[in-house]
């Protein structure tokens, strides 16, 4: 196994974990989710809403989407606990704070919160240092994807039943896999037990993104590519779902950020909305 060193989590999940919590900062109620346990994970610099990339305005419509994509997998989530299924893995889990901020929920379940070994070092000693600490029933798996390790190997060294359904979100990481990596995670995902559910997101091209959107995500996928990790693959709705039928999905759907739209912001008085352009797969084993 990699060495377990604490360093640093990524400069993308920080990011992710700071919208989540301006959301209840900056924007009026009804909150779609109130994380202020990402801010204490994360313990930025004061000063830390005045930069750029906090900017309240501009950054509205990926908040939102950071926001809803949160609560749409934990919905998902608490629909399949109630049919019964029994474990959540969470794949490049980041900072996702579930588990300390719905123990409710997140209890009845043993959730796999699976990254690379620096990050899950670091956010364990956070969780221990903050009071939270780490339940049995929550598995912080580190996993060397750099170095070739399989993450389907390292949950089940962490308690993972093959056997039984589980519910498997994976979140903003398909665009920096080429296709024949989507394609091989797919196939890996499909020979879950019966009864599984994945929710994966996928990039749209910039023509099938919103025009109001597609400045922000050029401004993004710039900024991706000027720290080293590029956005590699788009896909159609119709070609991710395809992706996932031929790696063996029973049942598959899409769900756009125009449905998460009309899900969790219509009628807001602030008008606040989600930027197009990630969508939703989801797929039942």
């Amino acid at each position: 196994m990699a060495d377990e060193q604490v360093t640093e989590p990524d400069h993308t999940a920080v990011r992710v974990a700071l919208w989540r919590a301006m959301h209840a900062r900056v924007d009026a109620p009804p909150h779609v989710l109130e994380d202020e346990v990402g801010l204490r994970l994360a313990a930025p610099e004061d000063g830390w809403q005045d930069r750029p990339d906090m900017d309240p305005v501009f950054t509205s419509g990926f908040r939102a989407s950071i926001v809803a994509r949160a609560r749409f997998i934990e919905d998902l989530v608490a629909e399949r606990a109630g049919q019964g299924t029994a474990q959540y893995v969470l794949l490049g889990a980041g900072l996702d704070t579930f588990a300390q901020r719905r123990p409710d929920l997140a209890s009845r379940l043993v959730v796999f919160e699976v990254d690379q070994p620096g990050t899950q070092a670091w956010k364990r000693q956070r969780l221990v240092d903050l009071g939270y600490g780490v339940p049995g029933w929550l598995r912080l798996v580190p996993v060397d994807f750099e170095g070739g390790a399989s993450w389907d190997e390292e949950v089940a060294k962490a308690g993972f039943d093959a056997a039984r359904p589980a519910v498997v979100a994976s979140t903003g990481v398909s665009m920096y896999l080429t296709r024949e990596a989507n394609e091989a995670t797919l196939r890996g995902l499909a020979a879950l037990a019966p009864g599984s559910t994945v929710a994966m997101t996928f990039l749209l091209p910039l023509d099938l993104v919103d025009e109001r959107d597609r400045q922000g995500w050029i401004m993004s996928g710039n900024g991706a590519r000027s720290s080293g990790t590029p956005f590699i693959s788009y896909f159609t709705p119709e070609e991710f779902l395809d992706l996932a039928r031929s790696a063996g999905f029973s049942d598959v759907r899409h769900v756009s950020g125009r449905d998460l739209n009309d899900r969790y912001f219509a009628g807001r008085p602030d008008c606040l909305r989600m930027s197009t352009g990630e969508d939703f797969l989801v797929a039942t084993v």
